[in-house]
């Protein structure tokens, strides 16, 4: 069988045929001769994928665009191939034509599997995607489901270190300008598109160069994030406050934190000013008070709460409010404060993190104030996520589907 009878095959309204031929054709690109076939030199034969795409229908287009990106995973050779040939811009034609929501939503959802491919970054960042991405979050007479799903792609790409070496700053700088544009015009109630907004501002926090572009500037767009993060007024506002407490646990570094990588000068004195701007206008007064008001609210914002008190504890000023604060010491060292595995295993790596802070900051570490607290977190260190003095042995987690993935 010739690659065009499994291409033709590929787009015929048979879902099983379908499958097999699109299989097939990712074995053959597997190989060098393969790719000879697949990508012909010759352009506007039967096997050129931009002709066939502008003569199908609109579910015979998706096809041919799923196929792309597969083609596109196989190998760096095969991406190479397609970005020569300029394939990827059919991608963005499709966006741009909105003709049809339902095949811009199957596009939406290529281009959200293409930016976890791992040589993915390097050729999206030399298309014009990001600014179409931002175009879409910016457009008011968009569908708000299409512009959360361009947040999300835009905070999956902006997560990678490596899309930050292919892409100009001022590229990256428009997206997050438009997130934060957008934050600051939606509607209260549009719950859902507010909080996705709030994910993608942590999906880009991921990046060291994300969490110091969406940290620089006098009204950094981080502010969103912490602004929600401590907002509780209402029930409405859980999944709001969830979100955003991940998100400043990202843009703070949890995942980053082992190694204590801070941030430039002026991401540092933004994050400061602005945790202790939102600690000054609430009840709380300070960010220990703040923090502890997390620490005591349900468990999904407990475990967020540790994420972020793990990302900020490697800043000596954190460290030492929550080192003051002895209610928060006592949550995050109390092996019974969660009964699930997830909230065990969060609870405890927020422990050893500021352990660790503490360890290692001599300016706190010598102050006798905190010997005893450095006493305690070492011996809630040594007991591990789940062992529990007083029951006599291990706790037994209580483990959710969800928590084995």
């Amino acid at each position: 069988m010739n690659s065009s009878v499994l291409i033709s095959s590929h787009i015929c309204r048979n879902e099983e045929v379908a499958a097999g031929a699109i299989n097939a054709i990712q074995k053959l690109a597997s190989f060098p001769e393969g790719m000879g076939i697949i990508f012909p030199s010759t352009k506007g034969g039967d096997t050129d994928l931009g002709v066939i795409a502008s003569q199908c229908s609109s579910l015979g287009r998706v096809r041919v665009l799923a196929l792309v990106v597969k083609l596109f995973s196989v190998s760096m050779s095969a991406a190479s191939a397609i970005h020569s040939l300029n394939l990827l811009s059919l991608l963005e034609a499709e966006i741009r034509s909105a003709d049809d929501t339902l095949a811009t939503l199957s596009v939406f959802e290529l281009l959200y599997e293409l930016a976890e491919v791992e040589h993915g970054s390097e050729f999206l960042s030399k298309s014009s995607l990001f600014q179409l991405l931002s175009s879409i979050i910016s457009d008011d007479s968009k569908d708000s489901f299409l512009r959360s799903r361009a947040m999300m792609i835009s905070g999956r790409l902006l997560s990678k270190e490596i899309t930050h070496s292919f892409i100009d700053e001022p590229c990256a700088k428009t997206v997050i300008s438009s997130i934060d544009e957008r934050l600051q015009s939606l509607d209260p109630s549009n719950r859902d598109e507010f909080e996705t907004a709030l994910e993608s501002l942590g999906q880009i926090g991921l990046s060291i160069r994300g969490a110091k572009l969406l940290l620089s500037g006098t009204s950094p767009a981080a502010r969103h994030v912490i602004y929600a993060a401590f907002d509780r007024q209402g029930p409405e506002k859980h999944g709001r406050q969830l979100a955003a407490l991940h998100a400043l646990g990202n843009i703070s570094g949890e995942t980053r934190s082992e190694n204590f990588i801070i941030l430039d000068g002026e991401a540092e004195e933004n994050l400061l000013r602005l945790l202790y701007e939102t600690a000054s206008r609430s009840s709380k007064l300070t960010p220990s008070g703040l923090f502890l008001s997390v620490l005591q609210q349900d468990s999904e914002i407990r475990i967020a709460g540790y994420r972020m008190i793990s990302g900020l504890v490697s800043r000596p000023q954190c460290l030492m409010e929550i080192c003051s604060r002895q209610e928060i010491i006592n949550i995050v060292t109390d092996p019974s404060t969660e009964t699930t595995k997830i909230g065990m295993e969060a609870r405890y790596n927020c422990c050893k993190r500021i352990h660790k802070s503490l360890t290692q900051s001599s300016g706190v570490s010598a102050d006798p104030t905190f010997a005893g607290i450095a006493a305690k977190l070492q011996e809630a260190v040594g007991m591990g996520p789940y062992l529990h003095r007083k029951r006599g042995g291990e706790a037994q987690p209580i483990v959710m589907t969800a928590d084995r993935f």
